[in-house]
């Protein structure tokens, strides 16, 4: 059974948004299904790209134990599908939250504050552990998504930003089994030597800005299809 412990995360994660986008008439989520699906695979592609090389030189690697036999770019199956399943999950919180609570939102003179605040965190992070691989790319990603989206999408980081608040709820606690909260030994094991060594709970720091990274490049790749097919 401990060989099923991804498959049924990645599942149990993407099983109850889906089945909502269907069945719930108001929203109707799945009417954006290509737009979703477009935007997903676009930013799934480089991030396993870049899952697979650090894979390869041993910044992270994955527990046989916890997963299935089969491979793809040397990640496990469920690698590969986390990065369709949790951004589905994701984005139909965001999509539902901004839907049903229009004003959950901060103001662009709050958020252009947390954004600077973010920005000054994590460039005295990455100045003084630079060549970490982990926290260098992360961050360096991190860095150059929020100074373009305060640039060019404001709005879009006002709405979005108290929805991943409420998105790191459930990350917390499936990121948290899948680094070894709850169970014997994590699914997922990190290099050290590669981040900064400090934890949330047994979540590396640096994973709530690659979470980000993943989710809000897949949104504004959304909003931009959505735009472009569904508000003309």
């Amino acid at each position: 059974m401990n060989n099923y412990l991804y498959l049924i995360l990645n599942l149990g994660s993407l099983s109850i948004p889906l089945l909502y986008s269907f069945f719930e008439k108001e929203f109707h989520f799945i009417q954006y299904f290509k737009a979703v699906v477009l935007s997903i695979i676009l930013v799934a592609i480089p991030f396993l790209i870049w899952d697979g090389i650090f894979t390869y030189f041993g910044v992270w690697g994955f527990n046989p134990d916890y997963h299935l036999s089969i491979d793809i770019l040397g990640m496990p199956l469920e690698e590969c599908m986390f990065f369709f399943c949790i951004p589905y999950a994701c984005l139909f919180t965001h999509e539902v939250l901004k839907f049903y609570l229009p004003n959950f939102k901060l103001s662009k003179g709050t958020t252009i504050i947390i954004s600077t605040m973010l920005l000054v965190l994590v460039c005295f992070l990455l100045i003084f552990n630079f060549g970490k691989w982990y926290t260098t790319v992360n961050f360096i990603f991190f860095i150059l998504l929020l100074i373009y989206s305060i640039k060019n999408h404001l709005h879009v980081l006002a709405n979005y930003l108290p929805s991943f608040l409420v998105i790191m709820i459930p990350f917390l606690l499936i990121n948290g089994i899948l680094t070894g909260s709850f169970i014997d030994e994590p699914v997922v094991w990190y290099d050290n030597n590669e981040n900064l060594n400090f934890r949330i709970f047994t979540i590396p720091f640096e994973d709530v800005f690659y979470a980000f990274n993943l989710l809000f490049s897949i949104q504004l790749l959304f909003n931009f299809f959505k735009k472009r097919k569904y508000e003309k």
